[in-house]
């Protein structure tokens, strides 16, 4: 089964309203994350075959099938009790778990989102819209990466720029995460024809234009499995 980077399937699920809601949302995107990553594994190897190691995709499956099974192995009375442990304790998983650069990269940002996260209750788009902000420029600062250098920031930037437009307008979280698919999309497609200026893919210099980067498109695809169940088609 495919995905293209400009759809969605079947609605996404509805937004948090309270602590315990919030932890079973993060805990069911997690797993549809995985289960994404997981179909995608081999286009982000053949993505990545060009750019780096060849092997994107296989670190980020394992990376995350890691993480679910800590969660799952985690006696109860040591499970998170709030949104913001929980994300801490995904980031911190695909700090030590995701071979690459791509492990810290994703790490600190669940990190940084989930300290945003500590005391927070409620999930509504304003929240979530923060909360993506946060991460971005985590990842921006780990990576001394920019918007335009061929990194997981082409997608995560624009996506968080558009939930916060969304949260500015009054738009549901629904239709936020919609629009921030979209623009991850987008993003992800633009790094197509871009000189690569971080990360292994920056040696290659001006033969890295032409080839899609595979952060962006793992990003595009974290992006997607939060606003949906993940089944529609194939990035292009």
């Amino acid at each position: 089964m495919s995905i293209r980077g400009s759809e969605v399937a079947d609605g996404p699920p509805q937004a948090a309203t309270a602590g315990s809601a919030s932890l079973q949302s993060i805990d069911r995107y997690i797993r549809r994350a995985s289960v994404l990553i997981a179909r995608h594994e081999a286009l982000l190897d053949r993505l990545d075959v060009a750019l780096g190691d060849g092997d994107h995709g296989s670190n980020m499956g394992i990376g995350l099938r890691t993480v679910i099974r800590t969660l799952d192995e985690t006696p109860p009375a040591a499970r998170p009790t709030d949104a913001g442990t929980l994300l801490r304790q995904i980031g911190h998983g695909l700090v030590s778990s995701v071979g690459g650069a791509s492990g810290p990269l994703y790490g600190t940002a669940f990190i940084e989102a989930g300290f945003y996260l500590a005391d927070v209750a409620r999930f509504d788009t304003a929240t979530v819209a923060e909360a993506f902000e946060v991460a971005a420029r985590a990842l921006a600062r780990r990576g001394r990466c920019s918007v335009g250098d061929k990194t997981i920031l082409d997608a995560l930037d624009p996506a968080a720029r558009a939930i916060r437009e969304a949260a500015d307008r009054g738009e549901p979280l629904s239709v936020a995460m919609r629009l921030a698919t979209g623009a991850a999309a987008r993003g992800m497609r633009a790094t197509t024809p871009l000189v690569a200026r971080r990360g292994l893919a920056l040696r290659l210099g001006e033969r890295s234009r032409g080839h899609r980067d595979p952060g962006a498109t793992s990003c595009f695809l974290l992006v997607l499995a939060m606003a949906s169940d993940g089944r529609a088609r194939r990035p292009t």
